[in-house]
């Protein structure tokens, strides 16, 4: 007769230590900075072409900030202070994901990556790298790209 192996606490236990830190250790190498390979050599946004409106100045809440849709560019408006644009990419540099306007921030719903509207430095990660700005002008009340 084949005796059957039995499970100890202290067994079970040792096992599921196991378990639970291989599992942590795949999740947070989804999520360390070697991920960071979507944009590490981005630039800004294709299509913009010199003197394209982005926004009216007036639609950038100043100290606050305003995502739109440029030629399919995702981009991000701020008004650190009063008549003063500001202009980056929307997607972060961790993976890829579309990032959106958050008053003073711009916030990645994907890791919970945030950035400041007025620089595009990131104020958490996972991200490490800042947000790609784009050179803007405002000519006439409008957001222009320099």
């Amino acid at each position: 007769m084949t005796e059957i192996p039995t499970l100890t606490r202290r067994g079970l236990i040792v096992a599921g230590s196991a378990t639970v830190a291989g599992a942590s250790a795949f999740a947070l190498a989804a999520c360390s900075p070697s991920a960071e390979e979507p944009d590490s050599t981005a630039s800004e946004p294709a299509g913009l072409q010199p003197g394209t409106e982005l926004a009216l100045l007036a639609d950038v809440p100043v100290g606050g900030s305003l995502g739109v849709q440029v030629d399919g560019s995702a981009i991000l408006l701020s008004q650190p202070e009063e008549g003063e644009a500001m202009a980056f990419s929307a997607i972060c540099r961790h993976q890829g994901c579309v990032v959106a306007a958050a008053g003073a921030s711009f916030d990645c719903p994907c890791h919970g990556s945030r950035y400041d509207a007025a620089t595009g430095a990131v104020l958490n990660g996972p991200s490490t790298l800042p947000l790609i700005p784009i050179e803007v002008t405002v000519s006439d009340g409008r957001v222009v790209v320099a």
